[in-house]
């Protein structure tokens, strides 16, 4: 995905949550192992928010695309972002998924960090 596309569909699901009352935190996080595409506050749950632009599903969907690697990668950067800004709330991993036509998905809580 081009670095504009990329940044296009964020744009989409950012400003998608926050119609849904969702406030922004920040947007692409990053540290050494990751990146968070969106960070949010959904009352007082902290979201991070991980956005999926697919073309077609040949090769699986969206959210299918979201394996135990890329879990584990979202979980620890999370946890980085955790501990440097010194949150301690609840918190839950979403999913948006943007397909081709600009149809969104929002999947709340996609993953535990089990």
């Amino acid at each position: 995905m081009s670095r504009l596309r990329g940044k296009k569909a964020e744009d989409l699901a950012c400003c998608y949550l926050q119609q849904q009352g969702l406030d922004l935190v920040t947007r692409n996080y990053q540290c050494r192992h990751g990146e968070l595409d969106l960070i949010m506050l959904d009352d007082e749950i902290l979201v991070f928010i991980e956005v999926r632009l697919r073309n077609n599903q040949r090769y699986g969907s969206a959210l299918e695309s979201i394996d135990v690697h890329k879990r584990r990668k979202l979980i620890f950067t999370a946890n980085h972002y955790l501990q440097h800004e010194n949150y301690l709330r609840e918190m839950r991993f979403d999913v948006i998924t943007i397909h081709n036509d600009n149809a969104l998905e929002w999947f709340r809580d996609a993953f535990s960090t089990d």
